[in-house]
């Protein structure tokens, strides 16, 4: 799934951020820096979301007109999360009698060695 929410940054005195989503109470981050604090909110939104696909629930719709007072020097950026379904499916596969023998004797897991190939795969895509 695929999420996009707005964020507040409240810049603090000692140059860190702490970062707050108006429509998700209690999902807040900190960030020591401006690049930092981008990347924490980005990785506690999609903590959160996990969180609640795991648990069976729905994240509250992101308000549509945002019209969030913002106090002096703060600002709001969307930040975007995408999570995936981790859960694992069985799938027959076929691979050359060779293959097998070599994933057998190395002591691998062939599901692993799919995965690790599929993932690498689909991070060059």
């Amino acid at each position: 799934m695929e999420y996009v929410y707005p964020a507040v940054f409240h810049p603090n005195a000692n140059g860190s951020y702490t970062i707050t989503f108006p429509d998700l109470p209690g999902c807040i981050s900190e960030g020591k820096s401006l690049p930092n604090a981008l990347y924490m909110a980005q990785a506690a939104l999609f903590d959160w979301a996990e969180f609640m696909e795991e648990e069976g629930e729905t994240l509250p719709a992101a308000a549509q007109d945002r019209a969030t007072a913002l106090e002096q020097d703060e600002f709001m950026n969307y930040i975007r999360a995408e999570t995936k379904d981790n859960r694992a499916v069985r799938r027959n596969i076929s691979i050359p009698r060779w293959m097998d023998e070599q994933v057998s004797r190395r002591g691998l897991s062939l599901s692993r060695v799919v995965q690790d190939a599929l993932t690498e795969r689909f991070s060059r895509a």
